[in-house]
């Protein structure tokens, strides 16, 4: 089963299902998972290949579902799902293959279409890191931002630095191998009735307007909001926005 993290207890209201995104980890949403169980229990996951969840061989969307889908029925009801990115994504492929499983819906930044870029050069940079200099996190990042031209990503990558092993976290073989998988989005069948939130970046193009006949296709009673000045990194850019978008949606 994914590793988890949870915070709060259980209440009256559903409990929260975190989902993270490509080269993310469930510890990247500690600040938020913590305010956003004031009122209800959360729980965010390590997916597979990620944090301190198992490596596998394949990284599909649907093996990601069922990977949600096993944490949700050891909780033993329906939970309230936020996914970001890729972790939105597999949010949006669990609530259409187990419908009964999810209760409302949020999606950050993201829409069920593929997409024409890769992430390919991340992995690459994460690999060109010589480990057996790293002492520190900061080490890392140093060498990352001679790599990488976004000056986030260097302290986002190395959260999913093991410094005292030397390794990554994080399983860069299997999500090169199925980077492809990671970019589209899978032919699934059915719909989802529940309330959905698709919560976006006002700086972000990752969601457009012709998505939208898509994304009702499949969620009919979807909604759309976008944080202002945001990007695709909407809940680290805009965090006291982003809780108070899904303490909004969640009532």
């Amino acid at each position: 089963m994914l590793n988890q993290i949870v915070h709060g207890e259980k209440t009256d209201q559903p409990s929260l299902l975190i989902v993270h995104g490509l080269y993310g980890s469930g510890r990247n949403w500690g600040v938020i998972a913590k305010r956003l169980s004031d009122r209800r229990q959360v729980v965010a996951v390590d997916q597979r290949n990620h944090g301190f969840s198992p490596w596998c061989d394949s990284h599909s969307y649907e093996d990601m579902a069922d990977d949600l889908a096993e944490v949700i029925r050891a909780q033993g009801a329906p939970m309230d799902v936020l996914g970001h990115s890729m972790g939105g994504k597999a949010a949006m492929v669990l609530a259409l293959k187990y419908p009964s499983l999810v209760n409302r819906l949020v999606v950050a930044d993201i829409a069920p279409v593929a997409y024409g870029h890769t992430q390919i050069q991340y992995i690459e940079a994460m690999r060109a890191v010589d480990l057996s200099k790293v002492e520190k996190r900061s080490d890392a990042e140093a060498q990352l931002r001679e790599i990488v031209d976004d000056p986030v990503l260097p302290t986002f990558f190395t959260q999913s630095l093991d410094v005292a092993g030397k390794r990554w976290r994080l399983n860069l073989d299997a999500l090169e191998r199925d980077m492809d998988k990671i970019l589209s989005f899978p032919e699934v069948e059915g719909k989802f009735d529940g309330a959905t939130l698709f919560l976006s970046g006002g700086a972000s193009d990752y969601v457009k307007r012709e998505h939208r006949d898509v994304i009702k296709g499949f969620f009919p009673n979807a909604k759309f909001a976008k944080i202002p000045g945001a990007g695709h990194w909407l809940h680290a850019e805009k965090p006291r926005e982003f809780e108070a978008a899904v303490h909004a949606f969640l009532g």
